[in-house]
């Protein structure tokens, strides 16, 4: 493949790209894909990755022939028409296709076609097939986890709705009160199946962190959104964002979802008109989020199991609640790449501060891979936090 091109007039200050033609074709081979060169109009195929073979079982030679010849059979017939239907397109105009490319023991082998239309005399088709298994792979896992941790979630709740509904139509002889209480079990209930389905659905959550994905919204946004439920409680928020500006990768609604448990164990497990503090601090490589309460802090003998799926703490007695929100919030950073801790708490300082971390970009157009009302008790983690923490311990507020 000629990468040759004019020298341009100022020359020292452009790199020497008309030599390195196989220095080109390594940088795009790099990440396991395979480049390809071909040349236009008549389909002659002028270069092909030597991963090719391994990877489909069949040689260049094959592919040629499968190009040479519009419409003819065999197992390369398809990814033939395709790179055909793409030479179609304007010079410049960058295409991307997937397709399902059987392999030479007829195992399909999905794949991705990037190619464009060179502008240059003659023309010709270049690009890239990518791999596109460990992609399907990965999403595969994504959907395996989705459906267990729903089934986990509505197995119990099945069970506790089963059991109020019983409740409610036999007990004849309870007073209201206690029929009130049936009722609102009930409805935290339908509140949870309704997260669920909203949320932890296998397609939604296969959603959340997921390779490419395109949804963004910014720090200080979500934020504010965990500002505004402390305020609607009637509480004051002390916001601290400083002067950054990260974007986050993820599903929106789930990120609101994790920082708003977190906020309602903040309420729940401080007295009331304290003020819960939310701060944002950059940390390796991410973003931080640091929520604080003024409460009586966790009991050492729990700090090791909150975020154990069901665990109550021992301050959660009387308390409403099925001891799943951190479990969950937990669940949900984690298909970001995210991760939720419990800070150590300060000598002679009451209180409790979480603090929620996930991978971002300042606010500068990159954007790098970091997913009906909760209500959750759990309160806290074992102190074991990591060297992210440990580096990054900025003054609370």
């Amino acid at each position: 493949m000629n990468f040759t091109h004019d020298a341009p007039d100022d020359a020292a200050a452009q790199p020497d790209v008309g030599a390195s033609a196989g220095q080109f074709r390594t940088m795009a081979e790099l990440g396991g894909d395979i480049a390809f060169s071909i040349a236009l109009p008549g389909f002659q195929l002028r270069y092909l990755s030597p991963a090719f073979t391994p990877l489909f079982g069949h040689d260049a030679a094959a592919l040629g022939e499968a190009l040479a010849v519009p419409g003819a059979g065999g197992p390369l017939a398809l990814l033939a028409a395709c790179l055909r239907e793409a030479a179609g397109a304007a010079p410049g105009e960058r295409r991307s296709t997937e397709l399902d490319v059987p392999d030479a023991g007829g195992r399909p082998l999905p794949l991705e076609v990037l190619s464009i239309v060179t502008a240059e005399t003659p023309p010709a088709l270049v690009g890239l097939l990518r791999d596109l298994s460990p992609r399907r792979a990965h999403q595969a896992e994504q959907k395996r986890f989705a459906s267990m941790l729903n089934h986990e979630f509505r197995t119990p709740l099945a069970t506790i709705d089963g059991a109020i509904q019983r409740l409610d139509a036999t007990a004849v002889n309870v007073d209201e009160p206690t029929r009130q209480r049936y009722r609102k079990i009930g409805a935290a209930v339908d509140r949870l199946i309704g997260m669920l389905d909203e949320y932890l659905s296998p397609d939604r959550m296969a959603a959340l962190g997921k390779a490419r994905q395109a949804n963004t919204m910014a720090v200080n946004e979500l934020v504010e959104a965990a500002a505004a439920q402390v305020r609607a409680a009637g509480r004051e928020a002390r916001v601290d964002t400083g002067a950054h500006a990260f974007q986050l990768r993820g599903e929106p609604a789930g990120l609101r979802l994790a920082l708003k448990v977190l906020v309602d164990n903040a309420l729940a497990f401080s007295p009331p008109g304290t003020p819960v503090a939310l701060a944002v601090r950059p940390a390796a490589g991410g973003v931080e989020i640091a929520v604080r309460d003024e409460g009586d802090g966790i009991p050492l003998e729990d700090a090791a199991f909150i975020f154990d799926k069901g665990y109550r703490g021992s301050n959660a007695a009387g308390l409403p609640g099925s001891g799943l929100g951190l479990y969950m919030a937990r669940s949900i950073l984690d298909v970001h790449g995210g991760s939720v801790l419990l800070a150590p708490a300060r000598e002679g300082e009451k209180g409790t501060e979480f603090r929620l971390w996930l991978p971002s970009s300042a606010d500068s157009g990159q954007q790098q891979l970091a997913s009906g009302s909760s209500s959750s008790d759990n309160r806290s983690r074992a102190p074991d936090l990591d060297a992210r923490q440990d580096t990054n311990n900025m003054a609370n507020p």
